[in-house]
């Protein structure tokens, strides 16, 4: 690892572990522990004791109440997938999202970590780029956060739905996972693309969704001709920011692109929050685990 790399890496360890340890912690703690329950014993019944819980299988053999005793399972598997697609890039502010994306995503690992679990990331682009499997240890986190910094991806484009397949077929138990992402990987009819995958994935999985945008993203301003350029696709094109219709059109296109994806993550009961790169991803955060 190069002088400078290391800096880098060791100035995101030290502002995230900062954060994770003050103010995650125990947000986290309290929002995944206890997703999985493991059943441990059967018992009699106790005055007091949960009824939902009974065991009606060994109540009648035994023709007397017993119930299921459940202990959690304090160990959890936590995946990152992390959108790598050219279109991170981008930011008009206080920083890109991909440097909102790394924090984020550094935050959650050693929240995880303080919490015992395991972590583990996927890189993806328009295909899964990198596949690092869940571990423990601060080397391993070490590593998950160079690579944040310093992955490269081989092509530009965004298929959500193949990350999802992915992790849907490499990680076999429930885990707890994060899609960080600008979600933005829609059909010609402005729907995602990555409904079905995330249905499935879902299903399997405890998915949060945590979506990352640039306010220019959303508003575009009033200053005369641009030269806008998509950098997945590398198109360019010309536009009148001053004319009323091109903002109305701008404007409608990323309502109904939003309205898509929100109604979609809300189908499947899939957590998400929404964070610029201009605000504290604080917040962001807390809000989204206190929802849980």
């Amino acid at each position: 690892m190069t002088s400078d790399l290391l800096k880098k890496v060791r100035k995101i360890e030290i502002k995230t572990r900062g954060l994770s340890r003050q103010i995650f912690a125990g947000e986290y703690h309290s929002a995944f522990k206890g997703r999985g329950m493991a059943f441990s014993e059967v018992r009699e019944y106790q005055f007091g004791d949960d009824v939902r819980n009974m065991d009606w299988n060994v109540t009648a053999r035994l023709n007397a109440p017993y119930i299921k005793v459940f202990e959690e399972e304090r160990e959890l598997t936590v995946m990152l997938l992390v959108d790598v697609s050219a279109s991170r890039i981008f930011g008009t502010t206080i920083k890109s999202k991909r440097d909102l994306i790394t924090e984020i995503a550094a935050v959650l690992s050693f929240s995880a970590s303080a919490n015992n679990d395991k972590v583990g990331a996927l890189f993806f682009s328009s295909k899964v780029e990198k596949f690092i499997p869940p571990k423990k240890g601060r080397s391993h986190l070490l590593r998950i956060i160079r690579e944040l910094l310093e992955f490269e991806p081989q092509e530009q484009g965004t298929d959500i739905g193949e990350a999802l397949r992915y992790l849907t077929n490499a990680i076999k138990r429930r885990c707890t996972a994060f899609l960080l992402s600008d979600m933005i990987d829609v059909d010609s009819s402005l729907r995602p693309r990555w409904e079905e995958a995330l249905k499935i994935a879902a299903n399997r999985h405890e998915l949060s969704v945590i979506s990352v945008f640039d306010p220019r993203e959303r508003e575009l301003p009033s200053v005369g001709l641009m030269k806008l350029a998509d950098a997945e696709t590398g198109r360019e094109s010309w536009v009148d920011t001053s004319s009323r219709s091109v903002r109305e059109h701008f404007d409608k296109w990323n309502r109904e692109v939003n309205t898509a994806i929100s109604q979609t993550l809300r189908r499947y009961s899939v957590d998400t929050v929404s964070i610029s790169t201009e605000s504290d991803f604080v917040k962001g955060l807390v809000t989204l685990f206190k929802n849980r």
